[in-house]
């Protein structure tokens, strides 16, 4: 809940499981709610003299917040709702009722999402910990009641303000896998087959390559209660940094991971040959993923393929295992933990700081532009702008004093100065209208 308002709907984050399929990017077009429109009212009742304008305010706009939560598996979810709204704040009423504020729309995310402006890349958030929120959009502000305009030229105000709009963004979500230390090998390896013995995960399993489609998570529990979060990433293949197989999607998985192990078959045709094309696309992909601490483990240590190899070419520092008998596995977990224990945090993706807005006490007003275009003049400027967004252009009233305060921020001026003469179009943002002196 934020600032103590209604929460609103929140997406269901088990939806990414009933659509089938695994997905670690999406883009999703948010919109906070609208303000509700302020109310124009009176106090009329009996033996009250007087009783003056009582309009009260409208509701605030939902805000859309995403939070990061282990419940959600993927972005699966926003693949087919592409557009998502947030509640309009209520109109006010008489009576000095203020109209009850849009409710926010939560969205929940998979622990490791990375937020994006998708207009402008910048990176709005990186929601790397349980519970981590990020504001997307917010709410629009509620318009005023006409209980604000009264003054003692004008005790009978007919003039109340409708509400702003809500942010809108085009956001590109990315979730990059969280673990002490990602599996990284090439295909048929034996890498979900590790992860199936060291942890209680299910991968997939199979005697062919790319078994492995989805990067999956496992937690390993070692003998003094330390825990270990394993992540095992699809097979790697020559070219897999410009894109080839399945790499250039899933490489971005290991780069929250503390350590590396590359995992080599014994068994192969040239185990030392497929470690050093491994490690040259994970050096292609990112030169500082590549001095990312790491060892090297050799599986199929029970097959005779990988004994010929360990005792005729052996590779000083590598653990030599079995995914299938489990020999070798309780050295790997010891090495692997001790490699995470000297290891520096995982990285985190630089978020710009927010932008400070200092208050001034008289900032200097902002001169309205005036351009002449081919079908008249088109007015803009953020405080003229402000004030088309804050007058209700259906009533009379606000239309006549909507003039006047033309006059006062200097647009009728810069228009007479720019040669407009009566009858010309005039467009302030999105609204048109001939020029009348």
């Amino acid at each position: 809940m934020l600032l103590g308002v209604c929460p609103g709907p929140v997406m269901p984050p088990d939806r990414a499981e009933s659509y089938g399929t695994f997905a670690d990017s999406a883009r999703v077009h948010v919109a906070a709610g609208h303000g509700g429109r302020g109310a124009v009212s009176f106090r009329r009742e009996p033996f009250v003299p007087r009783g003056g304008p009582d309009g009260g305010d409208g509701g605030r706009g939902g805000t859309v917040i995403l939070f990061a939560t282990h419940q959600a598996a993927s972005l699966a979810s926003y693949l087919r709702r592409r557009k998502l709204r947030a509640g309009d704040g209520k109109p006010g009423q008489g009576g000095l009722k203020a109209g009850r504020a849009g409710g926010d729309l939560r969205l929940p995310v998979p622990v490791g999402t990375v937020v994006h402006d998708d207009v402008s890349g910048e990176v709005l958030g990186d929601l790397d910990a349980e519970g981590a929120e990020l504001v997307a959009a917010r709410g629009g502000a509620g318009g005023r009641g006409n209980v604000h305009f009264k003054s003692s030229i004008n005790q009978t105000p007919q003039r109340a303000e409708p509400g702003l709009a809500g942010e809108e963004r085009d956001l590109r979500l990315e979730l990059k896998l969280i673990a002490d230390a990602g599996l990284v090998g090439p295909p048929n390896a034996g890498k979900s087959s590790l992860l199936r013995a060291v942890s209680a995960a299910t991968p997939k399993v199979g005697a062919y390559p790319f078994t492995t489609l989805d990067p999956e998570l496992g937690v390993a529990e070692l003998p003094g209660g330390e825990r270990l979060v394993f992540a095992d990433i699809p097979g790697l293949i020559e070219g897999a940094a410009r894109g080839a197989g399945l790499g250039l999607r899933f490489l971005r998985h290991v780069e929250r991971t503390r350590v590396l192990v590359y995992l080599v078959d014994g068994a192969a045709a040239d185990p030392w040959g497929d470690l050093e094309a491994v490690r040259r696309e994970v050096a292609e992909y990112s030169s500082e993923l590549s001095r990312r601490p790491s060892l090297v483990a050799v599986n199929k240590v029970d097959l005779e393929e990988t004994l010929r190899l360990r005792e005729g070419s052996p590779r000083v520092g590598a653990v030599w295992v079995s995914a299938l008998t489990g020999e070798g596995l309780p050295a790997l977990l010891e090495a692997v933990s001790e490699a995470v224990r000297e290891a520096p945090p995982a990285p985190r993706f630089e978020v710009p700081p927010p932008t400070v807005r200092l208050r001034r006490r008289r900032a200097a007003p902002e001169l309205p532009l005036v351009q002449r275009r081919d079908w008249g003049y088109e007015v803009s400027g953020a405080a003229v702008l402000r004030l088309v967004e804050r007058t209700d252009l259906e009533s009379e009233y606000a239309l006549d004093r909507f003039q006047v305060q033309l006059d006062r921020i200097g647009v009728s001026q810069a228009l007479e100065e720019a040669g407009v003469r009566p009858g010309d179009t005039v467009r302030i943002g999105d609204l048109e209208f001939e020029y009348q002196p």
